[in-house]
C-alpha cells in the first residue's frame, strides 16, 4: 500500500529484536472443520456460522473499481468510531500442516517489528535539489483524479525535516525505518544514459547515515509507484519490455553503490497496484484505462499483464546485480513486496466459491509470487487470460525464478468471495469472481473504516500468512505493511484523533495473530512493519484518509503529534516477547 516503517528494539533471550506497529486478534474459540482436503490452500468451512468476527480486512483489489460487486449495506455495527465488537466465529483459512523448523524458529525472539513510508507520500519538496517530475506529479495535476485536488507537493515536508522525523522515531523507541527513494531525485529523467543528480544521492546517503547514528536500521524500497515522468513520456514507462528493466537495473545499481550501509532492500512495492490500478482501472498514475470517459490512453484487457511482467523482469535484473556485484561485500538481502487480502467463501457449502478463494489470491499475489518461486504464472491465470498474459523467455525465467531472499507481505483486509458463471469480461482482473463484505448468511467481514476497501479482520492475517507459507515452502517473511484508517478521523478534533483506540485495538489484535502464525503454526515471519509512522498523502484518497500513528497537522506547518497508538507499540511488542 504505502511505504513508511518504524521499529522498536528489545532484548529477548539475549537476542536483539526490532519491534514494529502491529495488531492481531485473539479468536481462540473458532469451531471449524477441514473442507476440501485436496485443496492447495486448505480452505476450511465452519458449520456454526451464527457469529462473525465483526472487524474486517480488505486491501488493494480495491472494491471501488467494481462497486456493483459489493454489498449496499452500510457496514458492521459499531460505536461512533465505527468500532465493531469482536465475536469469535467466522469462516477462515486454516492449515493443518506445519513447517519443519530449526530450534527457536517458531519463537518471537529474533524477530523485528517496524513501520514504513513512501517518498511521494511524505517528502514534499518536489522541485528542490534537482528532482524531476514523477508520473504522480503529472497525475495529480489532472482535475478530478485526487480527492479535493490534493498532491504530494508539500505532504509531510519530510524532505526538509529529516532530523525532526528521526527525533520522532527515537522518541517512540524505534530501531528501524522503512522508506522509499524517489527515482526522479536520483535520475531526474530516469534513463540509464541520462544525467545523475548527485544532490539527490547525497540527500539519501546523509539520511541513512543519520538514521544509523541514531541507532535506527534502514530498510529501503527502490520503487513505490513514482516512476520518473520522463520515462513514461519517452517510451511508455512500465509498458516497455526492453527499456524499462534496463533503466531500473541501472537506477538500482546506483543506489546499491551509493548506500552500502543499507542491508535490507526491496525492489518494488505492490506491483499489483502499479499494474491494475495504473493500467486497468485508471485509478492510479499514469491513469490508463479502456474507459474513454476517464482516459484517452489504455487497454484494460492487456496492459496490466504487460506491466506486471516487465516489473518482474526488472526486479530479477536488480536482484541479479545486487547478488553478483554488491551482496558479497555488503552482506545484505533483497526481495519484493506483494499485497493481498484474506479470502473466505461467500457460501462455504458451494465448492465453486471455495475454489474461487484460491483463484482470487492467485490473481492478486501468485501472479507475482509464482514466477519468483516457481518460474511460471499460476495455471488459473494462464487458463483465463490466454495470450494476454506474456510468456517468459528462458533468459527472463532465469532472472525471475529464485529472486527473493525474503517474501515481503503487505496486508490490511479480507473479502468474501463468490464465483461467477460464464465467460469473464475481457478486462477482468479478479479471476471471474465477486469480492463482497457480506456472506450468504449476511455475516459482515468487518467494521467500516475511512478506506472503502479496508475492513479489519485479524484472523484473516494469520490465515493468509499460512496460505502463503504453505504454497511457497515456508519462506522467510517480513510483513512489510499492515495498518488501518478510522472512519471519520479526519473530521475529528485533534484531541479525538490522538485518542485512536480503534487503531490501538487493530495493532494489538494483528500482532497477536502474527504471533500465533509463528508460534502455533510454524510460519517463518521474521518481522512486522506497520503502516504508518505518520499521516500522509494517501494517493487517490489525498489527505482525507489518515493511517498514521502520528497526527500531522497539515493546516499548521505539518507539526507532528504522536497518537495513543504510537505510544502503545513498544509495550505491545515488549509484552509479546516477554510472554514468549
Amino acid at each position: 500500500m504505502y511505504g513508511q516503517y518504524v521499529s522498536w528494539l528489545s532484548l529477548a533471550r539475549d537476542l536483539q529484536i526490532t519491534l514494529t506497529l502491529s495488531l492481531t486478534p485473539t479468536t481462540r474459540d473458532l469451531r471449524m472443520h477441514r473442507h476440501n482436503q485436496g485443496s492447495r490452500s486448505g480452505i476450511i468451512r465452519r458449520r456454526d456460522t451464527s457469529r462473525l468476527l465483526d472487524i474486517g480486512v480488505l486491501h488493494p483489489n480495491w472494491p471501488l473499481i467494481h462497486p456493483a460487486s459489493f454489498s449496499a449495506r452500510s457496514g458492521c455495527p459499531g460505536d461512533s468510531l465505527g468500532q465493531a465488537k469482536y465475536s469469535p466465529s467466522f469462516h477462515c483459512l486454516q492449515f493443518t500442516s506445519r513447517c519443519h523448523f530449526t530450534s527457536g524458529q517458531s519463537s518471537l525472539a529474533n524477530r523485528f517489528f517496524t513501520l514504513p513510508f513512501d517518498s511521494y507520500q511524505i517528502e514534499g519538496a518536489v522541485d528542490k535539489d534537482g528532482r524531476g517530475p514523477s508520473i504522480w506529479d503529472t497525475f495529480c495535476a489532472i482535475p478530478g483524479k485526487i480527492a479535493h485536488g490534493a498532491s504530494g507537493a508539500v505532504a509531510c515536508d519530510s524532505y526538509n525535516r529529516t532530523h525532526q522525523d528521526i527525533a520522532l522515531l527515537k522518541s517512540l523507541g524505534a530501531t528501524a525505518y522503512r522508506f522509499s527513494i524517489s527515482w526522479s531525485r536520483i535520475i531526474p529523467i530516469g534513463g540509464r544514459n541520462d544525467p545523475v543528480n548527485q544532490a539527490g544521492i547525497d540527500h539519501y546517503v546523509k539520511f541513512v547515515d543519520d538514521l544509523l547514528d541514531a541507532g535506527i536500521t534502514p530498510f529501503i524500497t527502490l520503487f513505490h509507484w513514482d516512476l520518473p515522468d520522463g520515462l513514461d513520456k519517452r517510451y511508455g514507462g512500465l509498458l516497455n519490455r526492453e527499456e524499462f528493466p534496463l533503466d531500473f537495473e541501472n537506477y538500482a545499481r546506483i543506489m546499491f553503490k551509493a548506500i552500502p550501509k543499507c542491508k535490507h532492500w526491496i525492489t518494488f512495492n505492490e506491483p499489483w497496484c502499479s499494474s491494475i490500478l495504473g493500467y486497468n482501472a485508471g485509478y492510479f498514475a499514469p491513469g490508463h484505462t479502456s474507459d474513454r470517459t476517464k482516459s484517452t490512453k489504455g487497454d484494460s484487457a492487456r496492459e496490466p499483464w504487460i506491466v506486471g511482467h516487465n516489473i518482474l523482469v526488472a526486479h530479477g535484473r536488480a536482484v541479479k546485480t545486487y547478488r553478483e556485484d554488491f551482496k558479497p561485500t555488503q552482506g545484505g538481502e533483497i526481495g519484493i513486496t506483494l499485497n493481498g487480502d484474506a479470502v473466505y467463501p461467500w457460501d462455504p457449502e458451494d465448492p465453486a466459491d471455495v475454489e474461487a478463494c484460491d483463484r482470487k489470491i492467485e490473481f492478486a499475489i501468485s501472479w507475482f509470487a509464482d514466477p519468483v518461486y516457481f518460474g511460471k504464472y499460476p495455471d488459473s491465470m494462464i487458463k483465463q487470460l490466454g495470450d494476454k498474459l506474456p510468456t517468459f523467455t528462458e533468459e527472463e525465467r532465469a532472472l525471475v525464478q529464485g529472486s527473493n531472499d525474503f517474501y515481503g507481505m503487505n496486508h490490511y483486509t479480507a473479502n468474501y468471495i463468490k464465483h461467477k458463471k460464464g465467460v469473464p469480461p475481457e478486462d477482468d482482473f479478479l479471476g471471474n469472481l465477486e469480492t463482497l463484505f457480506y456472506s450468504k448468511n449476511n455475516e459482515c467481514i468487518g467494521a467500516e473504516t475511512q478506506s472503502f476497501w479496508l475492513r479489519p479482520n485479524p484472523q484473516g492475517f494469520r490465515d493468509l500468512i499460512n496460505w502463503l507459507s504453505k504454497r511457497y515452502g515456508y519462506p522467510k517473511m517480513y510483513v512489510t505493511e499492515n495498518g488501518t484508517s478510522i472512519k471519520g478521523e479526519n473530521d475529528m478534533t485533534k484531541d479525538q484523533i490522538l485518542e485512536d483506540d480503534f487503531r490501538v485495538k487493530y495493532f494489538h489484535d494483528y500482532a497477536h495473530a502474527m504471533a500465533d502464525a509463528v508460534e502455533k503454526d510454524g510460519c517463518n515471519v521474521r518481522g512486522y512493519l506497520g503502516w504508518s509512522l505518520m499521516d500522509n498523502f494517501e494517493w487517490a484518497e489525498g489527505y482525507e484518509t489518515r493511517f498514521g500513528v502520528t497526527f500531522v497537522d497539515y493546516e499548521n506547518g505539518q507539526e507532528r503529534f504522536p497518537k495513543k497508538s504510537a505510544k502503545s507499540m513498544k509495550p505491545l511488542f515488549d509484552s509479546l516477547i516477554k510472554k514468549d
